[in-house]
């Protein structure tokens, strides 16, 4: 199956991929870190769980603490969505030890980025913090400094 390539080039070609569904793609960064690329447009919720799902694995699986996440091509999270994010995160077992910091770019729809800067407040009190930001110069700075 193909899947599309992100429209917002990043300097992460050639990374290892880690995982791939129509959802979106988990590169490991040799730096210790997972960039997480959303793909555009609706999501399987099936689709969506199991890209959560070898995130936390992968997390677990090299020990890191960090994600850069890109939201940019990302469509707002549906209700369904929202509660299973706000579950798994929220779940100590998918908590790695000393919590998880996570550099979100943000989405270039609104309705996403709403949609993300709600979920934002709940998921800062499962350990995780978690920052927005609209480039990934910043984004990478702000996660070298964390880790």
């Amino acid at each position: 199956m193909n899947f599309p390539s992100p429209s917002h080039p990043l300097s992460f070609a050639g990374l290892p991929i880690y995982f791939q569904n129509a959802v979106g793609r988990l590169l490991e960064h040799p730096a210790g870190y997972i960039v997480f690329q959303y793909h555009a447009g609706k999501r399987a919720l099936a689709d969506f769980q199991a890209l959560l799902t070898h995130t936390g694995q992968l997390l677990r699986r090299r020990g890191w603490q960090r994600i850069l996440a890109d939201q940019r091509l990302m469509t707002p999270f549906t209700e369904a969505e929202t509660a299973w994010v706000t579950s798994f995160w929220l779940d100590p077992a998918n908590q790695p030890p000393g919590g998880l910091h996570a550099a979100v770019m943000l989405a270039d729809d609104v309705f996403a980025r709403l949609a993300t800067n709600t979920m934002r407040e709940t998921l800062q009190s499962a350990a995780l913090t978690y920052r927005l930001f609209k480039d990934e110069a910043t984004a990478t700075a702000w996660l070298m400094q964390v880790g």
